[in-house]
């Protein structure tokens, strides 16, 4: 694959210039606010029908309809999705009308405060960022199969190197060992290794006839002016401070695209993509063994939900 002429300046819109969409379909959760807005605005003004999976209905709502005022061709819909919740997520898809699916960005994240729990009893930063995300795909799996170019976009983030390794006895975080830095890394590593598994397992045609699924995961960008601090003041506070430091939204959103739809990116699966180039994720980001433990323990917790 040759290096693509993109950077950490690039936009959203400039990734996609001259490729056409029209066709395909993607789902974009968090997609109200920050990179997730950007990322599905881009990606349905290129012509793709695009499900912004919010939590909040009434903000989902505004962003397609900013979205689709924007652009005569846009094709902006609303999913109601919260991730913190796995009854939800079900309800959500078993509700949504949808035979393919080509991309599935999972963009959707919390920095935490103080500790916190989802309705399914996790600690809720990998509650949101990683399980609902993993359940979410599972159910999402039979609509990837039917997509000739099925593609599923983890947006992580540098912080997935600390902690340094997946210490399955703490995972998730109880409050008695909580740290909302080591929440955080954990779960963001659980996105590298999850889009890592990913191309494992799914990313050659299966012996059934399924389409190849491929994985990528990607870090967006620093401090990016996103909604992730919402549960944070120190996060909210050094966004507001480093915005005129750091990427637009719509720079943060270029390597989500890029990986979701770019055409020379359709082999370029189980890599980790910084400033729209490829970069090198953690020794245990990259660790088959670690990945593929968390794949069976992330089965486990959503078990109920699979039958």
């Amino acid at each position: 694959m040759s290096p693509l002429p993109f950077g950490s300046k690039t936009t959203a819109d400039q990734v996609l210039a001259g490729i056409d969409l029209q066709g395909r379909t993607a789902l974009v959760t968090g997609a109200n606010i920050g990179i997730g807005y950007e990322t599905a605005r881009a990606l349905s003004h290129a012509g793709a029908r695009v499900i912004f999976a919010c939590r909040n209905p009434q903000r989902g709502k505004d962003a397609v309809m900013r979205s689709n005022a924007d652009e005569p061709r846009g094709r902006g819909e609303l999913m109601n999705l919260d991730l913190g919740q796995l009854s939800a997520v079900a309800e959500s898809v078993r509700a949504l009308d949808l035979e393919r699916l080509d991309m599935l960005v999972c963009n959707a994240g919390i920095y935490p405060g103080a500790y916190r729990q989802t309705a399914d009893g996790f600690e809720e930063t990998v509650g949101v960022c990683h399980i609902g995300h993993f359940l979410l795909f599972l159910l999402l799996l039979p609509a990837l199969e039917q997509s000739d170019d099925a593609r599923v976009v983890m947006v992580s983030s540098e912080s997935h190197r600390m902690p340094r390794t997946l210490d399955f006895d703490r995972l998730p975080l109880t409050q008695k060992d909580y740290g909302q830095n080591i929440a955080y890394g954990q779960a963001k590593l659980c996105n590298v290794l999850m889009a890592n598994e990913i191309e494992r397992r799914f990313g050659e045609p299966g012996a059934s006839g399924a389409a190849a699924i491929h994985g990528y995961s990607l870090h967006p960008g620093t401090l990016v002016t996103t909604g992730i601090g919402r549960n944070s003041l120190l996060a909210r506070v050094a966004v507001q401070l480093s915005r005129p430091f750091t990427k637009t939204a719509a720079q943060g959103a270029a390597t989500s695209v890029m990986c979701a739809a770019h055409p020379e990116l359709r082999e370029g699966g189980g890599r980790y993509y910084v400033n729209c180039q490829p970069g090198r994720a953690s020794r245990e980001g990259n660790h088959p063994e670690v990945a593929a433990r968390l794949w069976e323990r992330s089965r486990e917790w959503v078990a109920d939900y699979l039958r």
